[in-house]
């Protein structure tokens, strides 16, 4: 049993290793000077490589509303998935946007939520992203008194607070 899990904790070193490396790749190849952390986190039994970029062109890797970080974490799981031949979750922050923004999308729907419990009507709210939308529903899963339900397709997709 031993080796199962000294090979098991071999392999998943292996992978960050592979993540930091690929990410400073990817930030060498844009012409970014950049310090790459990469951190195992295992959250509700789900293996999660949070990949952490401190660099001073944080703006030009954010992007509009995150949209440029989202689309190289996108296709740093493609490059991963592709090298290691399984699919792993990666979740790429850079300058703490991430942190940042999950503050604000707290305080967002604390604020939503009272005002739902005090009018009794349904409140959307404006475009999230997979993950915002995530953090929402994660927020408000076990809520006594409004539930979250995302409705629409892709870019239309919207996230609706309402009354139980």
């Amino acid at each position: 049993m031993k080796n199962k899990t000294s090979k098991n904790k071999t392999s998943k070193n292996k992978i960050v290793e592979e993540i930091k490396k690929t990410t400073e790749d990817l930030l060498t190849k844009l012409q970014t000077e950049a310090e790459v952390v990469v951190i195992e986190e295992e959250t509700e039994g789900e293996i999660n490589y949070k990949v952490s970029i401190q660099t001073p062109e944080t703006g030009l890797l954010i992007g509009y509303h995150g949209e440029t970080l989202n689309s190289l974490q996108l296709l740093l799981g493609v490059i991963i998935y592709k090298k290691i031949k399984k699919w792993v979750h990666i979740i790429v922050d850079i300058g703490n946007y991430r942190k940042m923004r999950e503050e604000s999308i707290k305080e967002m729907v604390n604020r939503i939520v009272g005002e739902v419990q005090t009018t009794h009507q349904p409140v959307t709210l404006p475009y999230l992203s997979p993950l915002e939308r995530r953090i929402v529903h994660m927020m408000l899963t076990d809520h006594k008194t409004v539930v979250s339900e995302s409705t629409g397709e892709g870019k239309d997709r919207l996230l609706t607070i309402r009354p139980r």
